[in-house]
């Protein structure tokens, strides 16, 4: 593996791991504000990275079709959300602030349903990172390696937020500070097994690349819209999420062109 991919890999996995660290240097507990601004920003990366990074280069690899262009990328975009429903059904999983479990039920304890939550939605992610690098090996016109690059910082950044999303509630809920580090560190450990699956499968990959690009943007999309934007859009304070949203959309985007 060489560094481009190495980097593409670990990347988004570190900054997980950094961000579940600030369980052992903040309060017991997160703020509502804070909890507020680190949901906006993760929405407004994830958002954007959807449009720039996946959807954009997808319409481009399928120009040949004409009017008919929009087609995979529709029919891409579907298939990823209806994927995510499913395991949204299927695993048991209890987000930040809800009370209610979702999914099959389970005698999971309440951490544990915790962290599958957080690792439901870093699947499409590390999906996402694989198939922007498994187009950047095969060549395809419009990803290039900054391309893949900007991608996988962005979601690093995203991530880094969601560590801290994880590991804090953890830790409230009674954890030990090193327990709640680990399962952060854990529920990103998805997104580079999943991006080294979808490299190695770079030859699978490539024929049908347009449709899998908005695969990841569409499971992406339904994370936002189904856990990301409820939560950041409750209690008080919504102005910083919303604020937060807007910073992490145009820096996702900024990255996004200007290295791409």
């Amino acid at each position: 593996m060489n560094n481009q991919l190495l980097i593409g890999v670990l990347v988004p996995f570190l900054g997980t791991a950094l961000g579940s660290a600030n369980v052992f240097f903040m309060k017991k507990e997160l703020s509502e504000k804070l909890s507020h601004a680190l949901e906006g920003f993760a929405a407004g990366v994830m958002v954007a990275a959807s449009i720039w990074s996946l959807i954009i280069p997808a319409m481009e690899q399928s120009e040949g079709m004409g009017k008919l262009s929009f087609i995979p990328a529709v029919i891409g975009f579907w298939a990823g959300i209806l994927f995510l429903l499913l395991l949204d059904e299927i695993i048991p999983h209890l987000h930040m602030n809800s009370d209610e479990p979702e999914g099959l039920k389970s005698n999971f304890k309440k951490t544990t349903m915790m962290v599958l939550a957080v690792t439901l939605h870093n699947i499409p992610e590390g999906m996402a990172v694989g198939v922007v690098y498994a187009g950047w090996m095969s060549g395809t016109n419009g990803i290039t390696a900054a391309g893949a690059l900007a991608l996988a910082l962005g979601i690093a950044i995203q991530n880094f937020p969601e560590g801290a999303i994880i590991s804090m509630p953890l830790r409230s809920n009674g954890e030990s500070r090193m327990k709640a580090f680990v399962s952060g560190v854990l529920s990103g450990l998805v997104e580079p097994i999943g991006t080294i699956i979808t490299i190695l499968l770079a030859s699978l990959v490539v024929p049908v690349l347009p449709y899998l690009l908005c695969f990841a943007a569409g499971a992406m999309m339904y994370v936002v819209i189904e856990e990301l934007i409820p939560e950041m859009a409750s209690g008080k304070h919504t102005n910083v999420s919303t604020i937060m949203f807007a910073f992490g959309f145009t820096l996702m985007m900024t990255l996004d062109v200007a290295l791409g």
